[in-house]
């Protein structure tokens, strides 16, 4: 199946050939911003995050805000993400907005909505959901996604220690939870050989071979992998062949304490993301 030149999967591999494997994750939690000598408040979010993204755009394929700590401040953060959102769509900044969504039918139509249709206050070009209320529970946000030239990443493989109770756990079939979860997004993202599909995964890096065990790599060779777990996590570049074999090529890394900490001087933030671009090529 041939793909548009606009649909997602499309422009991450641009931009990814373009910038590098990096994702910004825009995380704005208190310590960071006390670390940034900003206040714990909407004005040191929107400092924050525009000095992120300034400092980024570029430098880095994608960005991914995590939703949380706007929505922390209420009305006010919620209006500095949806600020944060625009600047980085003006710019042609890639943004993945991990919301983690997960629902049912209408309501996750609706989660859609807010996030993947054209036109909406926060308007971004991917979002994070959970299909642990089984993996056709997305399919909205995936229709709504593929209809307007959006992405989509199921949380596949997660790095914290409760993940595998429910991840690696055998359907009826005997076939693992979470390849069934890849074999799913393979085939709604319709990736072909050399072309990534407009809906990935999200595999952390701190998976140890269970990202080939259990033949996530085999279910969806062609999605895009957003990999948290790089960087204060644990994994580096050995974790990029060890844990996903010939996928590696497939893996977004998405590092955020271990870029965010060269700020608050925008100059030196560039220059980090400058070198983990390097490191990670």
């Amino acid at each position: 199946m041939s793909r548009s030149a606009d649909a997602f999967g499309a422009r991450l591999r641009e931009a990814v050939d373009a910038q590098g494997r990096i994702v910004a994750g825009i995380d704005p939690h208190a310590a960071l911003l006390q670390a940034w000598s900003l206040p714990d408040t909407p004005q040191g979010l929107a400092a924050f995050s525009r000095t992120a993204l300034d400092a980024v755009a570029g430098e880095v394929c994608a960005i991914k805000p995590q939703s949380a700590f706007y929505e922390r401040h209420g009305a006010a953060g919620v209006a500095v993400l949806e600020e944060l959102l625009a600047a980085a769509r003006a710019r042609g900044v890639l943004t993945i907005l991990d919301v983690k969504r997960g629902d049912i039918g209408s309501t996750m139509a609706a989660y859609a909505e807010a996030h993947l249709r054209p036109g909406a206050p926060l308007e971004a070009d991917a979002i994070t959901v959970s299909p642990y209320l089984g993996a056709g529970s997305t399919d909205p946000a995936v229709q709504l996604a593929l209809e307007h030239g959006k992405g989509v990443f199921l949380l596949a493989l997660t790095s914290n220690p409760d993940g595998p109770q429910v991840q690696h756990a055998l359907t009826r079939d005997d076939t693992p939870v979470a390849r069934e979860i890849a074999r799913h997004a393979e085939d709604l993202g319709s990736g072909v050989p050399g072309e990534w599909g407009s809906v990935g995964l999200v595999v952390g890096a701190t998976v140890g071979d269970a990202y080939r065990r259990l033949g996530l790599d085999r279910a969806a060779p062609w999605a895009p992998l957003l990999a948290p777990g790089f960087g204060a996590q644990g994994a580096g570049p050995a974790q990029m062949s060890e844990v996903f074999g010939d996928n590696a090529g497939h893996v977004l890394v998405s590092l955020s304490r271990g870029l965010l900490s060269a700020g608050p001087d925008p100059a030196a933030l560039t220059a980090r993301a400058r070198q983990l671009s390097a490191q990670y090529r």
